[in-house]
């Protein structure tokens, strides 16, 4: 019982006899009680903390699931879209193969054929047009055509990047399209695409002549130039007209069967340079003596 008077949790003086007289001395014992919780909340507690860990632990199994189903639906994915190996392609050659897979149809069987891409680089009434005939008899080569003429195709990086995309994965249908399995495909710009055509027999400023072949000279060597890191062939007019193996030496840079390449296209201009230009006599004198000389015997 407690004694009246006293606080709880008070201290209480209490003397503690010791077995030898004299050494008597007085200790100071609390009495405070502990707060101690209940049993039921410490297990409460632990309940609550195994619950949880076993919800983490839960999430961490099904994250880990969907982990491993993207990895292996990725390997799945990348499988599928593994090209066809070819052994008759060079390691050198593997960078300029692709294997396009077009939105609008199904390659079934030509899906193993490698293809590759192309732009015909050209100057206006340079015979660029007859030589692209040439190259669509070819069953295997489909060239687009002037496909950057319409101006909205060419009006921002986006459209031409949209219309490059949609020729290359092979879903442009025009005249061109065949119906062998197209291992080369390709489009055609005029490197002077937006100039007006020269008339039909014009008269040439004699004046502006010699600054104007340097301008095309510039135009080509600047193309060449900045070609220069990228696989391609020179061709020239003269080489397709009088020299036949030529169009062999496309074919092979195209890595495609060899074959003769025909054209419908009839020529135009069956008179001589001199009967075409107006003002002969001036353009004449003006080339003599120059680099340009040559061009004099068209």
């Amino acid at each position: 019982m407690e004694e009246p008077g006293r606080d709880k949790g008070s201290k209480v003086a209490a003397d503690i006899e010791d077995p030898n007289p004299g050494n008597r001395d007085t200790t100071t014992v609390s009495t405070k009680s502990a707060r101690g919780y209940p049993l039921a909340l410490w297990i409460a507690i632990l309940g609550l903390i195994m619950l949880v860990g076993m919800y983490i632990f839960s999430l961490s199994l099904q994250q880990n699931g969907m982990i491993f189903g993207l990895m292996q639906t990725n390997m799945i994915e990348k499988e599928r879209e593994k090209p066809c190996h070819n052994p008759r392609i060079s390691d050198t050659e593997i960078p300029y193969v692709h294997y396009p897979t077009p939105n609008t149809y199904d390659r079934k069987e030509c899906a193993c054929t490698a293809v590759r891409f192309f732009a015909i680089l050209s100057m206006q009434r340079s015979g660029s047009g007859w030589f692209e005939t040439l190259l669509n008899s070819h069953e295997n080569i489909s060239s687009n055509g002037e496909i950057f003429s319409v101006k909205v195709r060419r009006s921002n990086v986006s459209t031409i990047t949209k219309t490059l995309d949609k020729l290359y994965n092979l879903d442009w249908y025009s005249s061109a399209a065949k119906n062998e399995c197209t291992a080369a495909v390709g489009l055609k710009w005029m490197l002077n695409q937006a100039d007006v055509l020269a008339r039909y027999k014009p008269t040439i400023d004699k004046k502006l002549l010699i600054s104007e072949l340097k301008r095309s000279d510039k135009l080509a060597a600047d193309s060449l130039t900045n070609f220069k890191n990228i696989r391609h062939i020179v061709l020239y007019y003269e080489d397709v007209v009088r020299n036949h193996t030529k169009l062999i030496d496309v074919l092979d840079f195209l890595n495609l069967p060899k074959t003769k390449l025909s054209s419908r296209h009839v020529k135009i201009h069956t008179k001589r340079l001199c009967d075409h230009i107006e003002n002969w006599a001036d353009v004449n004198s003006t080339l003599k003596g120059t680099p340009y000389q040559s061009f004099l015997n068209g």
